[in-house]
């Protein structure tokens, strides 16, 4: 009798430690510093240039129309501004795709920051993997373009391990997209980070919606030569640099996340 009530209470115990363990991770804090676009109103819009091609419209569209149920900010897509070298623009994020060639990443965000705010950003989708049959797939498409654009309102992975169950969103590292459960779109814990944790709070003034095309001291990064990144701040799973930061000085700073293709 003894035995037995020792056994079940082990597995109470660990039950409760499960159990604890997931409400300690789904509570979790998953903005990647505190990093925000400044606003004087919540819900606001963040205007997502087109640069992609026809490939990728449809899922520039979807990707839009998920960020925009959360109700602190909203995605407007308008004609891109980024030319053929994708250039940032101040005050809103330039979306591209492009040939990049074969040099290690499927997916990149650049985020630049002034002090605590987000004032531009870029996101890229490189044709060169994703014209090739692993990577020419919805679901690979869906959740890079979803977690490169969401970078760049503050969000950062809920997990970086590729071989761990999905967990349903865009911002969870995965070698299997479909799933299941799908990490095609984000979750009911991706907006609640945006709502609770990043934009809880309001700004005396706006970094959003001040259109002007980048200076050369803003310093774009060289997309092939990952030393112009900066330093790296960690690593994902299988031991590559996944992201940087590059310090420009008087409180600017570049970051960069880098998705990398198996």
């Amino acid at each position: 009798m003894n035995t037995i009530f020792n056994r079940n209470i082990m597995i109470i115990a660990a039950t409760l430690l499960v159990f604890g363990a997931l409400a300690l991770f789904v509570n979790a804090d998953h903005s990647w510093g505190d990093y925000h676009w400044a606003r004087t109103v919540n819900s606001f819009t963040l205007k997502l240039g087109d640069n992609v091609s026809d490939a990728w419209d449809s899922y520039l569209a979807t990707a839009s129309d998920d960020w925009s149920v959360s109700s602190v900010l909203d995605t407007t897509i308008v004609p891109g501004l980024a030319k053929k070298n994708c250039s940032s623009t101040s005050g809103r994020v330039e979306v591209c795709s492009k040939k990049y060639g074969f040099n290690g990443w499927l997916g990149l965000a650049q985020i630049w920051v002034s002090g605590n705010h987000i004032t531009q950003g870029l996101a890229k989708m490189n044709d060169t993997y994703f014209n090739t049959a692993t990577y020419n797939t919805p679901a690979w498409r869906h959740l890079v373009i979803c977690q490169e654009i969401a970078h760049a309102f503050g969000l950062d992975h809920q997990d970086e391990n590729f071989y761990n169950t999905n967990l349903g969103s865009c911002m969870d590292y995965t070698v299997n997209p479909n799933g299941p459960p799908s990490n095609e779109h984000p979750n009911q814990h991706d907006y609640d980070q945006l709502e609770t944790i990043i934009y809880a709070h309001l700004d005396s003034a706006d970094t959003v919606g001040a259109e002007a095309p980048s200076k050369g001291n803003q310093a774009e990064v060289d997309l092939h030569d990952p030393s112009s990144w900066g330093k790296s701040l960690r690593k994902d799973s299988r031991g590559n640099n996944s992201l940087f930061v590059r310090d420009l000085g008087k409180g600017q700073k570049i970051f960069t996340f880098v998705t990398w293709a198996e």
